[in-house]
């Protein structure tokens, strides 16, 4: 997650806080996700980042899981998700982020 995301993010993960806000990755890469989902629930691991050490505690989904799929509209998710749907490995992405946000989501 790039440095301008991160700051964007911490504003308003600082504003809204983790009952107002939810970040839905969209990574073809597990470790990627994982990274990124650690980023904004624990802080920024890499310590390279606006959220290094600052553990935002938000609650994070891949777009692939279910719970982000069932509120997508079907002709939309399709047209937009569902070749990535088709072509990754959807087990170890959503593994991934919600082992993350298990962990460290205060929700």
């Amino acid at each position: 997650m790039d440095l301008e995301n991160q700051a964007r993010i911490k504003e308003l993960g600082e504003k809204y806080g983790p009952k107002e806000l939810v970040v839905v990755l969209g990574s073809s890469d597990p470790d990627s996700a994982e990274l990124a989902a650690e980023t904004v629930t624990a802080g920024d691991p890499t310590y390279a980042g606006p959220l290094a050490g600052v553990p935002l505690g938000l609650p994070v989904y891949h777009i692939l899981e279910p719970e982000i799929k069932e509120k997508i509209d079907p002709k939309v998710y399709e047209e937009q998700v569902a070749m990535m749907e088709m072509v990754l490995d959807v087990g170890a992405l959503t593994g991934a982020v919600r082992k993350m946000r298990e962990e460290h989501s205060q929700l």
